[in-house]
């Protein structure tokens, strides 16, 4: 159902109005009045005649009009009977505040389920539960009770109504933008985000949506929508609980390595989305990118009137991978003649003195870089505002000239910029000015370069968008019917892991390079395996019931001599009797001993906020030591590929060192985006763990194998 009726309403029932100031049936009424609320406003309390000069009804059968909205402020257990009513008035949506839903536990999801059954029979759509409320500033609905939210053109979605309160009030002391909408998610029982971002998407008089997310409760349809939204405009994001580890699988090393934290991370820039990691950059980032334009080729200048914020400015932003390119001879030559002798003209700026006796230099050095065709972007640093403070009162109005100068260039060139001040604080007019032509001005140079480096990000995306993969999958393309088999094999038996020996068949079917090897259950068996192969050969357990073979004493490597396979035959048996008494034995694996080379691990599993995800990092026996690995949520191109590769620290070991020839990049980009087909032909498959995979000059070879199936999670 269209959510025009819900966000846009133009009449609202307040179910559960009071006259008691301190109740939010209270206040809600007062904020609707006292901010004049364009539509019709209906109390409902069967115990007044009327609130705050308006008629108050008994129930909402008994309004006579169309109601739009229902702002609910009873209590948890009532909310199921309340819209059963609101459903045979044919109301279209509720905000219900009350919480003690899902967030309790088990008797509050009993209740949110129920809840959510009740409204979807009734054909309402609910905002919350557990929710701040909303707001629609153009209508001034105001269903929050926050007073003189500042107006403009900035979407906020918020799972905590502190940090909304805290990214309003920051809007209207500190910035001339403000907001579009406010929705207090929630608990997301029935509206999610991907729905808001869908409307937000189309709503013309939003330029930027601006998010605080603790989680998600369908985080790859979020993807999907969020993949369109900004191609159209831009999304800024906050994720809360990035030190909670998440929910991890026992079964395998990729659980314990892909955390919620990085998958999350990696899944929203690949979306286009901005994410932020401090609460203090999060509004700005949003006033930034809501005014400005896109840095369209990464290329920022800086100006400023003193090296030590230049310097510190730079090496921010370099961080950030923005880079700062020297300025062209044109470019230079025209600074020279502005600025004195002592000036540094190359990038960054530093105008040496040459603004003390007249700030509209500024201006001039911004008109003569922003020509630069090189340049995308402009980041002034350090005193501008301040001038008529510091040296003379005169000088103010200099500074106001150049604040108008540097606006007009704003809209004559398309290029952004973005302007920190020491001064910000004691807001002087020059200063506003420029927020007043949408020039963004922060009193923090970590925030100010931030800023800038966002409109650098999002340029980027925007300009490799087609090359990125949309998180829609393409179910059952690429499937075998033989792999079918081996998978309906281990269900029929009831088994969640497949024996190593059936995990490679499969790999094998899709072409992945695995070691060619051989079950033997009998040590005459391994011995004859071993010949066959070429020693040296390693041994290991095939069981369904042993998982981590190593653990259980049940891997032997550098096999050469016959007397050696069949000792290690029997002791790998008698130790796997010894570790798990009651394991069901299928088998001794015999393998060639893998070459030398580099040790990796790729790994697939299902993440519960964005389905099926891939892992790739160093592997071995020190995988979870040294954790170094990238995440993606899949399926991936072959751009998302090479970029898990280049991802990791260890990355530089991939091109050589010490004389040695670099490694075999290719054959592991190919081996992500086989991954990547597999889990795409087979949702059977909930997880995936090839470790260690061994990289040469050329080509790898897949050494051990595990798959963890279950029931089929197609997203």
């Amino acid at each position: 159902m269209s959510l025009e009726k819900v966000l846009n309403a133009e009449s609202v029932a307040v179910i559960g109005a009071s006259k008691v100031e301190t109740k939010r049936g209270f206040q809600a009424i007062r904020t609707l009045l006292d901010e004049k609320f364009e539509g019709k406003i209906y109390p409902v309390n069967p115990k007044e005649k009327s609130i705050l000069g308006l008629k108050c009804y008994k129930s909402v059968a008994e309004i006579e009009d169309p109601v739009d909205m229902a702002l609910i402020t009873t209590p948890a257990k009532t909310i199921p009977g309340v819209l059963k009513d609101c459903g045979k008035k044919g109301i279209s949506g509720a905000v219900i505040i009350a919480g003690g839903f899902r967030e309790i536990g088990k008797q509050g999801v009993e209740l949110e389920n129920e809840m959510v059954r009740t409204a979807a029979e009734c054909g309402i759509r609910i905002i919350g539960p557990n929710t701040s409320g909303m707001m629609n500033l153009k209508s001034n609905l105001n269903l929050v009770g926050l007073r003189d939210a500042p107006k403009g053109n900035i979407a906020l979605l918020s799972q905590s109504g502190n940090m909304a309160l805290t990214l309003i009030t920051e809007a209207k002391l500190k910035s001339l933008q403000g907001y579009s909408y406010y929705v207090g998610v929630g608990n997301e029982a029935d509206i999610k985000f991907h729905e808001y971002l869908e409307f937000f998407r189309d709503d013309p008089e939003t330029k930027a949506i601006l998010m605080y997310v603790e989680g998600m409760r369908d985080g790859r349809k979020f993807l999907q929508e969020a993949y369109k939204t900004t191609l159209i405009k831009p999304v800024v994001l906050l994720k809360g609980g990035r030190s909670a580890a998440g929910k991890r699988s026992a079964g395998s090393h990729t659980g314990a390595l892909a955390g919620i934290s990085e998958v999350a991370r990696t899944a929203f820039k690949r979306a286009g989305i901005i994410v932020i990691e401090s609460s203090d950059e999060l509004f700005p980032a949003a006033e930034t990118l809501s005014s400005l334009p896109p840095i369209k080729n990464n290329h920022i200048a800086i100006l400023a009137d003193g090296g030590g914020h230049a310097t510190i400015a730079a090496d921010l932003l370099s961080d950030m991978g923005v880079k700062i390119p020297e300025l062209d001879e044109t470019t230079q030559k025209k600074l020279k003649k502005l600025l004195p002798e002592a000036a540094s003209v190359r990038n960054p700026v530093d105008v040496a003195g040459g603004t003390d006796s007249d700030p509209t230099v500024f201006a001039e050095c911004a008109e003569a870089i922003l020509k630069d065709p090189n340049i995308g972007g402009l980041l002034l640093v350090g005193l501008f505002g301040g001038y008529g403070i510091r040296f003379a009162k005169s000088l103010a109005l200099n500074e106001e000239d150049a604040a108008h100068r540097m606006g007009k260039m704003l809209k004559k060139r398309h290029k952004p910029i973005v302007v920190h001040s020491l001064y910000d604080s004691e807001k002087p007019h020059s200063l506003q000015l420029l927020r007043y032509y949408n020039i963004p001005v922060f009193g923090s140079l970590d925030v100010a370069c931030k800023c800038i480096g966002v409109l650098a990000e999002y340029g980027n995306f925007l300009k490799s968008y087609h090359a990125k993969a949309n998180f829609v999958y393409h179910w059952r393309e690429k499937t075998e019917t033989e792999g079918v088999n081996i998978i309906e094999k281990a269900k029929t038996e009831g088994r969640r892991a497949l024996l190593e020996t059936e995990a490679k068949s499969l790999l094998r079917l899709h072409d992945f390079p695995v070691l060619d090897d051989t079950l033997a259950v009998t040590a005459d068996e391994a011995v004859r395996a071993a010949k066959r192969i070429g020693e040296p050969v390693a041994l290991k357990i095939v069981s369904p019931d042993i998982l981590h073979k190593s653990e259980a004493g049940g891997v032997k490597i550098r096999l050469s001599s016959e007397e050696d396979i069949r000792g290690a035959f029997d002791e790998i048996i008698e130790n796997v009797k010894r570790y798990k008494p009651e394991s069901d034995i299928k088998g001794v694996l015999v393998s060639p001993m893998a070459k030398k080379g580099l040790e990796f691990i790729v790994g697939t599993k299902i993440d519960d906020q964005f389905g099926p995800i891939i892992l790739f990092g160093l592997g071995g026996v020190l995988v979870e030591i040294l954790r170094d690995v990238s995440t993606r949520v899949l399926p991936i191109s072959e751009r998302s590929a090479r970029k898990m590769i280049e991802d990791i620290k260890f990355y530089p070991l991939l091109n050589g060192y010490r004389g040695r020839p670099a490694y075999d990049k290719k054959a592991l980009k190919n081996l992500l985006l086989l991954c990547s087909d597999l889990i795409e032909s087979y949702p059977e498959i909930n997880e995936m763990d090839l470790n260690p995979v061994i990289l040469h000059e050329e080509g790898l070879e897949i050494v051990d194998a595990r798959i963890i199936i279950g029931e089929e999670i197609k997203f």
